[in-house]
């Protein structure tokens, strides 16, 4: 292990006075001309590509994005490697190359970040980090000190395995494995997002899809980022193998949801949309993930359930092959009701209540001979079980009760009959 360390201010002098002749102006103005020109592609493309707000490229704004640091960066590096032969100083480029590499950096990780994760809380600490990092190695790299480090972190080795690593070689791997799995997750998320766009197949596919493209990218993102590391993916055999146990004993709950997911989005046994049922929850189902499935209920309550539960349990679809739904009210008239009249009456109403399907139609049945009255039954449908059963079986109750109030017809109230035992041998008087 090599302990010296010395810097010589040579270089960052020679810089310094090549900052200050006025050929520097002139290349001053040829970085502000490179600017400017990157400005005006990126806000002609901003108009006329349509993007969302999100987008990795154009950002919210025009120089927020990364498209604009990218295109500057090129232009930047093409004029330094041609001002020295016009006899222009390119010492102003020595300093804007590094700044306008660490702002792609910075808006790369951020955008990508942003567009996979919009409702994560940890983008602001992440973007403060990177930024710290990237503007950092920026001004070592300026000042010469960032090859020096470098040097001595090559120089401190040691055995891992049969084979000697450096910490400088451990340390270029993992930038190099971190820009790798960031492309991977900006390339999956763009696909995933134009997949949930597209409406020429349903939802569920493109879920499927997305999913599916996400795992793929990422997977083989990792593998080429632990390849630019340095480490041999032989190994991998053994952490497969461990992995294996590991999903064998501890983790085989959330790999079969994983499975489970998949296996429920290719069937199509369920969609987003539907209106299910699950373990005395109903509601709509909002989304389905690779590892849980999000029920939405219509008073705003939501219930997150493992794919597991979806596959092994009873699960009441109403939606599946027909969304329409039948419902029923009771209501009680008394004894001597002209039923063959009043029951076209009530099918009459109940098809004028909103809501009520007409084909199917209502139906009135006596469905039983109470103590208190006649029972009868009102059958209905429905095709929005989504928008709540409450409201029509409510609506249908009121036309009901206003059609018996016109026809004086009354709803009985429970009766009982009371016999008084008479008592032997009379009242004795006193």
């Amino acid at each position: 292990m090599n302990n010296d360390f010395s810097f010589d201010f040579t270089e960052l002098r020679v810089l310094f006075e090549a900052l200050l002749t006025p050929t520097a102006l002139m290349g001053l103005a040829v970085l502000l001309a490179c600017l400017a020109l990157s400005w005006l592609v990126v806000s002609l493309l901003h108009r006329r590509v349509q993007h969302r707000a999100t987008s990795v490229l154009f950002g919210t704004h025009v120089v927020d994005g990364v498209l604009f640091p990218v295109l500057a960066l090129g232009l930047a590096y093409i004029a330094k490697k041609f001002l020295p032969v016009l006899g222009v100083s390119s010492a102003v480029f020595k300093l804007a190359i590094p700044v306008l590499l660490s702002l792609v950096l910075i808006r790369l990780t951020v955008r990508v970040l942003i567009a996979a994760l919009p409702n994560s809380k940890w983008i602001k600490l992440v973007e403060s980090k990177v930024s710290w990092l990237a503007w950092g190695g920026s001004i070592l790299w300026v000042t010469g000190i960032l090859p020096l480090i470098l040097d001595e972190f090559d120089a401190i080795t040691w055995k891992m395995g049969g084979k000697e690593v450096s910490l400088g070689a451990l340390i270029q791997g993992a930038f190099n494995a971190v820009i790798v799995l960031v492309l991977a997750l900006w390339i999956s998320s763009a696909i995933e997002s134009r997949l949930l766009r597209g409406g020429t197949m349903d939802l569920s596919l493109r879920k499927i899809a997305a999913n599916a493209t996400r795992s793929l990218f990422l997977f083989a993102g990792l593998l080429i980022a632990l390849s630019a590391a340095g480490i041999d993916l032989t190994a991998l055999s053994v952490l497969g193998g461990a992995l294996g146990v590991g999903i064998g004993f501890g983790l085989q709950k959330l790999a079969s949801n994983y499975v489970s997911g998949f296996v429920i989005l290719a069937e199509r046994s369920l969609r987003i949309g539907d209106m299910v049922k699950v373990d005395n929850f109903e509601g709509r189902i909002s989304d389905i993930n690779t590892r849980y499935t999000v029920i939405r209920a219509l008073s705003g309550r939501e219930a997150i359930l493992p794919n597991e539960m979806l596959i092994t349990q009873r699960v009441e679809n109403m939606s599946l092959a027909d969304p329409q739904v039948l419902l029923n009210t009771v209501v009680q008239v008394e004894y001597g009701t002209d039923l063959e009249r009043l029951m076209p009456m009530l099918v009459a109403v109940v098809e004028s209540v909103p809501r009520i399907l007409k084909t199917p139609g209502p139906s009135v049945q006596l469905s039983n001979f109470a103590a208190d009255g006649l029972e009868l039954t009102i059958y209905f449908w429905i095709a929005d079980p989504e928008n709540g059963q409450g409201g029509p079986r409510s609506d249908v109750n009121l036309a009901i009760l206003r059609v018996l109030n016109e026809q004086g017809i009354g709803i009985p109230f429970p009766q009982r009959v009371l016999h008084q035992a008479a008592v032997a041998g009379g009242a004795s008087g006193g």
